[in-house]
């Protein structure tokens, strides 16, 4: 592959943020032997951070060490190069090591969110859980549009048996994205984890508005991906609640609605026309089946 051919594909990769470790380290080193990467620019730049995160990712820390070395030359102070030799360094250096570099740069540059979020993850995956949710609010205090950052809460708190706080950290991310359908489908699957079926059936349902509002109307078509899932969560929560009426308001005051009945049969409906078809037909009995065991 030619030189002008590699850097198209790998600013390919940089435009689509695909990782691609292996390609990119074979077309990144022969651009790296030729000493032309200074000489591309801006361009040349991301390359150089691109191919030190490939080197990492594959074990080739030596390749990383070079790119990270031309990097900081060039730019001595710069946030991005701080934490591509933090991510180097937890490659093969202790969590503890590691830990005190961040502290470091956080010293100098408390604004550094980057900095901050690899600080956290370092944290969780050497077991301090506890100090990593309280790093990670604070962080959050500082930077609340960080959807990433709520997500991330959330799961830990998920991970933890904490549903009630894993809800409030998802409730947050959806304020910041209000039409993102998974983060919609986290929320009512953590719901219904926690207990509160009227909140999940109703979060479910969101999940299916968002989904489906923008192809043809249910009936001409069958549920595909992530409505698939919602329509199942739909099913579960309505057969529940029909077998067992909640006698008291769920935690979060969510009622049942009354066409709970309607809800269900449309749930029904709707999860076996998904398994609609040839290919569907073996999974659709067996839905079936499981449906008029209940």
């Amino acid at each position: 592959m030619s030189l002008s051919s590699a850097l198209q594909q790998l600013a390919s990769y940089r435009a689509n943020n695909t990782r691609a470790s292996q390609e990119t380290f074979k077309k990144g080193v022969t651009i790296l032997k030729s000493r032309n990467a200074p000489n591309l620019g801006e361009d040349g730049w991301a390359f150089l951070e691109q191919l030190a995160l490939a080197s990492i990712d594959i074990g080739r820390l030596d390749v990383a060490d070079e790119c990270t070395k031309q990097l900081s030359e060039k730019f001595p102070n710069s946030p991005r190069v701080a934490v591509l030799v933090g991510i180097r360094k937890e490659a093969s250096e202790s969590p503890e090591s590691v830990l005190r570099y961040y502290d470091g740069v956080l010293e100098e540059d408390s604004a550094n969110a980057a900095i901050w979020k690899r600080r956290i993850s370092v944290l969780k995956r050497i077991g301090k859980t506890e100090k990593a949710v309280d790093e990670l609010s604070k962080f959050l205090d500082t930077f609340y549009t960080d959807v990433e950052g709520w997500l991330e809460l959330a799961d830990i708190y998920s991970s933890c048996n904490q549903y009630t706080s894993s809800l409030q950290a998802l409730s947050h991310a959806l304020v910041l994205a209000p039409q993102n359908p998974f983060t919609a489908l986290q929320f009512a699957e953590t719901a219904y984890t926690a207990g509160d079926l009227p909140l999940a059936l109703k979060m479910f349902l969101v999940v299916t508005e968002m989904v489906e509002r923008d192809i043809p109307a249910p009936e001409d078509s069958a549920p595909t991906g992530i409505s698939v899932r919602a329509w199942w969560g739909v099913k579960l929560c309505s057969r529940r609640l029909i077998e067992s009426p909640p006698s008291s308001p769920s935690a979060s005051d969510t009622p049942v609605p009354k066409t709970i009945k309607l809800i269900d049969e449309l749930a029904t409906e709707r999860v076996l026309t998904s398994y609609s078809g040839e290919q569907g037909a073996e999974g659709r009995q067996l839905v079936s089946q499981w449906i008029s065991a209940y």
